[in-house]
């Protein structure tokens, strides 16, 4: 979960709906490449962060019992392969570019466990794999991976209320085409723009649906999951203007 504090309780976006926004957001740039590997990447840019963790009791509070967000857990060695798991069944490309993404998140943490080694070097002989079966140079590949990242990059910038204040501007991340990215607001409360102005649209609309809590804190995950399950829902929505 992303889990941003209100002035009376807190905002909880799924990790799985921040991957819909992440999609949106590659979806107004200009295509690229034959259509079955653009849809294959907004497919991965998708369902990037599916496979949550079941709660188990605690997993989603801390341990003063607010939910907790995704940034104090631990890497799950369960979702990460479960993730693959899926994208497998949607075919070489969606595998590739998930596994990419994996190892990116997760070479850092080389070292530390033998069964996460295990899955960083299959992650790592499975590229390629599937690159010389899909007959792609590591550019090609990483020219699509890299805006599944820039994209994933924006979407959390949103979704945690990290864009800056005083038309100050935040680096996104180096785009498909290696040109660094800039978000901005100029105004406060008005439209979003990106330098360089890299969508097709001059201007457009994104949004994802957050959960409202009222209630502080939970005994365990299923007092906050039933809580969830009960509060009212609000959509977010970002107005995107080419300045």
């Amino acid at each position: 979960m992303i889990v941003n504090h209100t002035p009376d309780g807190w905002q909880i976006i799924y990790q799985q709906a921040h991957g819909l926004l992440a999609a949106q957001l590659a979806w107004h740039w200009q295509p690229f490449g034959p259509p079955d590997r653009w849809v294959g990447t907004l497919a991965a840019i998708t369902q990037h962060d599916d496979e949550q963790q079941e709660w188990d009791g605690h997993y989603g509070i801390t341990p003063a019992g607010a939910p907790a967000n995704f940034t104090m857990k631990e890497f799950s060695l369960e979702q990460a392969t479960g993730v693959m798991r899926a994208a497998r069944f949607q075919g070489r490309w969606r595998s590739l570019l998930t596994s990419l993404h994996m190892s990116t998140l997760y070479e850092s943490l080389r070292g530390q466990d033998k069964q996460t080694d295990a899955f960083l070097d299959e992650q790592q002989a499975c590229q390629k794999k599937w690159l010389k079966e899909l007959k792609l140079t590591k550019k090609e590949a990483a020219r699509y991976y890299d805006l599944m990242h820039w994209a994933d990059r924006l979407s959390l910038i949103l979704c945690r209320q990290e864009l800056p204040e005083m038309s100050r501007t935040l680096e996104i991340y180096t785009g498909p085409d290696g040109q660094r990215y800039d978000v901005l607001r100029p105004q406060q409360d008005g439209p979003i723009t990106v330098q360089p102005w890299p969508f097709r649209d001059k201007e457009f609309v994104v949004t994802v649906e957050a959960t409202i809590l009222h209630q502080l804190q939970f005994k365990d995950d299923a007092e906050l999951a039933a809580a969830l399950r009960e509060a009212p829902i609000e959509t977010l929505s970002w107005e995107f203007n080419k300045q």
